[in-house]
């Protein structure tokens, strides 16, 4: 089956673990747990990470499913995936906890360690950003359907940027790593692949991650700004890979709606 075969029951997946995160957001009423890594875990994370595993168990008996709540999947297993779905079931946590409700639901399907389709939906808001490779990104919500693009800056050395920066970062963090911060403009959101979506649909230019993130965090987040025109690299500017090492974990990263311009000119490689 072709991934345009399942978008549409996994996107369902997808909202359906989203109305349960929402109903417990809303509730006020959760648990909290620090994971090994130091990250947070609530009872939201759980509830839908076993919607959704369940629910694509069903959908693809014959594909297997990695999800950060469950990832403790040796790499000798892992290395003979053809195709997999990777799952983050509640993407921004600390957002969820300090009740800014810039959360999201992310379900990716990778073959042959390239996603190709990706879903990210948002509980708060209903909105839902999806793309299958070759097929375009598209932004979804109760009254409409569009597809997106990111925006196309002209070329230059010294661009005015908008960067997506997170609220638990600090901006001078963040803009130290371009060669003419002055140039650049700040817009404050929660949640990895959120910001990422904002680039996808035009809304900014730019957003660095610096820090620990799992492959789950960028999978679906990264075929969708592709379709959209963007790209998603590390520092050194190479490609993102899935699933080629026995660690999940992604190098710092950037997101840009722009590949052609002159990046490694724009950002400090400190």
């Amino acid at each position: 089956m072709k991934p345009e075969d399942y978008v549409e029951q996994a996107i369902e997946i997808a909202m359906v673990a989203g109305k349960k995160i929402r109903d417990i957001y809303l509730k006020g009423t959760f648990e909290k747990e620090t994971k090994s890594d130091n990250t947070p875990v609530t009872s939201a994370d759980i509830a839908a990470h076993n919607i959704i595993t369940s629910a694509l168990q069903s959908l693809t008996p014959d594909i297997p499913v990695l999800s950060e709540e469950d990832a403790n999947i040796p790499f000798s297993t892992r290395q003979h995936w053809d195709r997999y779905w990777l799952v983050d079931p509640l993407d921004g946590t600390g957002e969820f906890i300090a009740g800014s409700g810039d959360f999201s639901v992310i379900i990716a399907l990778v073959e042959h360690n390239r996603p190709i389709m990706g879903i990210v939906y948002v509980p708060m808001t209903e909105v839902c950003y999806y793309a299958i490779a070759g097929l375009g990104a598209y932004k979804r919500d109760e009254r409409s359907e569009v597809r997106i693009m990111s925006h196309q800056l002209p070329q230059s050395k010294d661009p005015a940027l908008k960067l997506a920066v997170s609220r638990r970062q600090d901006p001078k963090s963040v803009l130290k790593l371009f060669s003419h911060s002055k140039h650049c403009d700040l817009i404050v959101l929660g949640g990895a692949a959120l910001k990422s979506c904002l680039i996808a649909e035009g809304k900014a230019d730019c957003y660095v991650r610096i820090g620990p993130t799992g492959e789950w965090d960028t999978g679906a987040a990264q075929i969708i700004v592709e379709e959209a025109g963007g790209q998603i690299m590390d520092i050194s500017l190479q490609p993102l890979t899935y699933n080629e090492r026995e660690s999940l974990e992604n190098p710092n990263f950037i997101v840009v709606g722009s590949p052609q311009l002159e990046w490694d000119q724009i950002l400090i490689n400190e």
